[in-house]
């Protein structure tokens, strides 16, 4: 879940309508409530960004969410802030399907499932290139721990792909997200084309045959 950006909205979670201070128990929900709000508000940023490119404005993603654009710039006081949301958020999706495909598929179908996911939550960011180049160029660090978190996702289905022969060995994490961070950073790249572009991937993933 996304971090909240405004201490003063903390602040409000924690006193009722005379300013007087709740207690943990009467705040909890409200927080629980703003949390919900945050998803909600983060998937209507996504589809805008989807339907619109990076340039959609502020108001359509309120639109989007069913809200006053008040409340929008409450917990997002800035458009990179809800650029960074839709980025973090979709990360930990990544992370999360790694860990959901290896606990109910087997070692090859959970890896395909993962990179198709992957191809999926890549396209969508070319939507919004230039705003998530000013988020990592403000916030170094989030590019950096989102790479690694990405990369490590991978690992979790690669490895055990590779352990159960699936897969071959003379490659590693690293340079299966060049192969494919150059495809789906395409600017020209269709859904056809990236589907067909997969597929090959995949096959030269799989172990050599041996020579008789």
């Amino acid at each position: 879940m996304t971090e909240r950006q405004i201490s003063t909205t903390i602040v409000a979670d924690d006193l009722d309508s005379d300013g007087a201070v709740l207690d943990a128990d009467a705040a909890r929900p409200m927080r629980a409530d703003a949390r919900r709000n945050d998803e909600r508000l983060v998937a209507a940023a996504r589809h805008v960004f989807n339907q619109q490119g990076g340039g959609a404005s502020m108001d359509a993603i309120a639109k989007e969410a069913g809200v006053g654009i008040g409340t929008l710039y409450r917990h997002f006081p800035k458009r990179i802030n809800v650029v960074e949301a839709v980025y973090k958020t979709d990360v930990d999706g990544l992370v999360a399907t790694a860990h959901e495909v290896v606990d109910t598929m087997e070692p090859w179908a959970a890896l395909v499932s993962w990179l198709e996911a992957f191809v999926d939550y890549a396209s969508t960011k070319r939507n919004f290139l230039t705003e998530l180049h000013e988020a990592f160029e403000k916030a170094p660090e989030l590019r950096v721990a989102s790479r690694e978190r990405i990369e490590g996702a991978l690992s979790i289905v690669l490895d055990r792909a590779q352990a159960a022969g699936v897969v071959r060995q003379d490659l590693d994490g690293p340079d299966l997200m060049q192969l494919l961070g150059s495809m789906c950073m395409s600017a020209t790249l269709t859904e056809d084309q990236s589907e067909r572009l997969l597929v090959l991937i995949l096959d030269g993933l799989r172990p050599p045959q041996s020579h008789t």
